[in-house]
């Protein structure tokens, strides 16, 4: 039987840090209010695009593999925050990787995007459409904000890592995943603003209003992660005792110690980066496991599980066996150009920009919310 393993693993986050001290400087909160309610410490705004990011995470990924971009066979780009709708980003990374022969593919779950692509591509190599494919999880969010909203500026950063699968023959990479969507919710995590319903409303396309209805994501995050993880698990013949680390979505520190909890893992099992780089929608999945690796608590042969929610309200756990390989096999020079700007002047750019659409427009996005369910 085929399997599909993570070969390679790369991450690509923005330099400028956006503190809660610097959100303080603009909206009526402390990092003390942050922290004791969301475990947000600081979180990064991008100066480049989304594909660039992705771009040097998949080119990081593929140097760990010991891969060219001629060897991939696929491109699986999750986001919810896409440069274009059309042409597809995944495009945008086949080009600037110049892996002519991939196809090339978006999926859009919101936060569980990078999963749902990893269920994707690991479905393909199992029916030998494929032998190779990255998946990457990015998301460019700090344009997108309503920075003037407390409920989410303090929420979110962009960033961006990759994984490399290929195929084997060992009995290692995805076991096992649980997909569903609470969709009758799907109404509680909107942004207004994005997408083809406001282009004839009374609204400024690109200024966005965020509709989050805080305790009932968490009640239907909590409930949806516990209920898909013990659901894997079941599939898998495991039980929480054989789970070596999870890598959970990482979009409040609260949420994830309730998962976690229900789950029967103990917290000193959990990969935690909130604290660092905030909720990065579908980046966090795959930046938390770059960074297990890392640090070294992704160990030869260990079970991963991975538990996620994101709007819509789309859920899944995945449960992962690592293989032998913990170390890169290759490096690259891949980087970023370089930022001559903090976060924090970004961000006033952004909202400056924003003020200024709102005005010449005469109305921007505080019109009535629109029922779009």
């Amino acid at each position: 039987m085929t399997h599909a393993a993570i070969t390679g693993w790369g991450k690509c986050l923005p330099p400028a840090v956006l503190t809660n001290a610097d959100l303080s400087t603009f909206l009526d909160t402390t990092d003390d209010w942050i922290a004791s309610r969301t475990g947000l410490r600081e979180r990064r705004v991008s100066h480049v695009s989304a594909i660039e990011m992705a771009t040097v995470a998949a080119r990081r990924a593929l140097a760990c593999a010991g891969r060219e971009p001629g060897d991939i066979d696929l491109i699986v780009y999750g986001s919810c925050s896409n440069d274009e709708q059309v042409p597809n980003s995944a495009s945008g990374v086949q080009l600037a990787l110049g892996a002519r022969g991939a196809a090339a593919m978006d999926v859009n779950t919101a936060c569980t995007s990078f999963l749902y692509g990893l269920s994707t591509a690991n479905a393909m190599i199992r029916t030998g459409a494929i032998r190779r494919a990255v998946v990457i999880g990015v998301e460019l969010i700090s344009p997108y904000m309503d920075w003037d909203n407390r409920n989410v500026a303090v929420l979110f950063g962009d960033g961006a890592a990759a994984v490399v699968l290929e195929a084997s023959d060992a009995p290692i990479g995805l076991l096992g995943e649980q997909l569903g969507c609470v969709a009758e919710q799907r109404h509680v995590l909107r942004v207004r603003g994005m997408g083809c319903v406001y282009a004839n409303r009374d609204v400024v396309l690109g200024d966005t209003a965020w509709d989050f209805e805080g305790q009932e994501i968490f009640k239907h995050a909590v409930q949806g992660m516990v209920r898909a993880s013990a659901a894997v698990l079941d599939k898998c013949g495991l039980e929480a005792s054989d789970i070596d680390l999870v890598v959970p979505h990482q979009a409040n520190l609260r949420i994830i110690e309730a998962v976690v909890s229900r789950t029967g893992v103990p917290m000193e099992r959990v990969m935690l980066t909130v604290q660092r780089y905030g909720n990065m929608s579908a980046a966090t999945v795959p930046v938390a496991l770059v960074e297990a690796i890392e640090e070294g608590r992704v160990r030869p042969g260990a079970t991963l599980l991975m538990p996620a929610f994101g709007g819509g309200l789309t859920v899944c756990a995945h449960v992962v066996r690592w293989g032998d390989r913990v170390t890169p096999l290759g490096t690259t020079d891949a980087e970023l150009p370089r930022c001559d700007r903090s976060a924090l002047e970004m961000v006033t750019a952004i909202r400056a920009r924003k003020a200024d659409a709102a005005v010449r427009s005469g109305a921007g996005l505080r019109a009535p919310r629109l029922d779009v369910r």
